[in-house]
């Protein structure tokens, strides 16, 4: 698990051969043992393993449950999106320094929305907010998204301090809402489908881009939302995360064994 680049390579050839390789040296020593370049992905250490095996079994059942009252299950996350540069990988030709000019805004500069997905259809709902994220905010998009939907609503999203509060708890008393959350095991973001919008985001739109101010970050990502109504294949595709496959996984194998068990014969069974 150590992180393996060419210097460190040269370093242990080194140290235990007492011979000293180039970079080229070491990056073919690298490929011929099998190693690649990737972008890692962060290891959740604080993730409860038994809270995330329990919330798939969770998740299978508010699936089934969704299907029979026909009811939706949204996704939902707040992200922030600045007026600097956000940094990402760029072409450009060999040899040449990858530059990306940026005016230095401020760092309140800045775009904040709320969204929300639906596997099962591909819809994507959002909100811009102005300043930061708390209880009155939630509730203003939890109307939004159900004054949008006629059908019953299953929401899931984190347990972050956002989505708690007084405010939350009065919107929830409201008759006939027909609206129920849902919190993420902690320390699950990789379990959240609306993650997947923010990277679509930051790739499609703000990548290498210097805005300058919130104003021009909310026009472009404003108008990146209202293009996914004609996107809905992509989104579910994009958007489909472990949990899902996880969850796909055990209804395959409670199907099997359930096959399994039509082709007992209980007869001899009980000879």
């Amino acid at each position: 698990m150590a992180n393996w680049h060419w210097k460190v390579v040269r370093q242990f050839v080194k140290e235990r051969f007492g011979r000293v390789l180039g970079r080229s040296s070491c990056w073919n020593y690298l490929h011929r043992l099998g190693f690649v370049v990737k972008r890692p992905k962060k290891r959740l250490l604080k993730a409860n393993a038994e809270k995330r095996e329990a919330f798939v079994a969770a998740y299978v059942a508010l699936r089934a449950e969704a299907q029979a009252s026909g009811a939706k299950i949204f996704f939902v996350d707040e992200a922030h999106f600045r007026a600097d540069v956000e940094l990402r990988a760029k072409w450009v030709l060999r040899g040449e320094p990858a530059l990306v000019d940026t005016s230095s805004p401020k760092f309140g500069e800045k775009a904040t929305y709320y969204s929300a997905v639906c596997l099962e259809t591909g819809e994507v709902q959002a909100m811009p907010v102005l300043g930061n994220t708390n209880a009155e905010t939630s509730v203003a998009f939890l109307k939004q998204l159900r004054e949008k939907q006629s059908e019953p609503l299953i929401v899931i999203w984190d347990n972050g301090p956002a989505h708690h509060g007084p405010e939350m708890r009065e919107y929830l008393t409201t008759p006939d809402l027909k609206l129920r959350l849902i919190a993420l095991p902690g320390y699950s973001p990789d379990y959240n489908p609306d993650e997947a919008i923010w990277d679509w985001i930051r790739e499609d739109v703000t990548a290498d881009t210097c805005f300058g101010t919130a104003a021009k970050v909310r026009e472009k990502v404003d108008a990146f939302f209202a293009g996914l109504a004609e996107r809905t294949a992509e989104v579910q595709q994009r958007c489909r995360r472990d949990l899902q496959a996880q969850a796909d996984a055990l209804v395959e194998a409670a199907s099997q064994l359930f096959a399994q068990t039509k082709h007992v014969d209980f007869t001899l069974e009980s000879v």
